[in-house]
C-alpha cells in the first residue's frame, strides 16, 4: 500500500493499513488504562510506579512496552530525572488528550451495555 495523502484514509480491511495499525495499538485495554490515569492527573506527571499502582493486573513489561508504543506515536510524553534509580514521569501530549474523548466514550458505552452482553453470552452457553 501505497502512503497516502495527508487527511486521506487509508484501507482498514487491508492489513498494511497505517490506521488499522494504529486502532491495533490504541484499542487496547492498557493503553485505554494509561491514557485515562494521565487525562485524570490533567498537566501533572505521574510516575511509572503510580501507573502501574493504578492499573491492577498490568505487568512491568505491559506497562513499559504500553507506554513506549504511546510515546513513540506522540501521545504521551516521558521525562527522566537523572538520579540514581532514574525517576521516569509521563503525561499525555495534547494528541493524547485528544485520544481521551473517544475512548471515554467507549468505556461509557461498555458500561452502559455490559449487562445486555452478559445475557447475550448467558444465552448463547444455554
Amino acid at each position: 500500500m501505497t502512503p497516502s495523502p495527508k487527511g486521506a484514509r487509508g484501507d482498514l480491511f487491508d492489513p498494511a493499513c497505517p490506521t488499522r495499525k494504529l486502532l491495533d495499538r490504541i484499542g487496547t485495554k492498557w493503553t485505554s488504562m494509561v491514557v485515562k490515569v494521565l487525562a485524570e492527573a490533567g498537566p501533572d506527571e505521574v510516575r511509572f510506579a503510580e501507573l502501574q499502582r493504578r492499573m491492577p493486573g498490568v505487568s512491568q513489561k505491559m506497562l513499559s512496552v504500553t507506554l513506549q508504543s504511546l510515546t513513540r506515536d506522540g501521545l504521551v510524553e516521558r521525562r527522566v530525572e537523572p538520579t540514581v534509580p532514574p525517576r521516569v514521569h509521563y503525561r499525555l501530549t495534547g494528541l493524547g488528550h485528544s485520544l481521551e474523548v473517544p475512548l471515554a466514550a467507549l468505556r461509557t458505552w461498555a458500561e452502559e451495555n455490559m449487562p445486555a452482553i452478559d445475557r447475550a453470552n448467558a444465552t448463547a452457553r444455554e
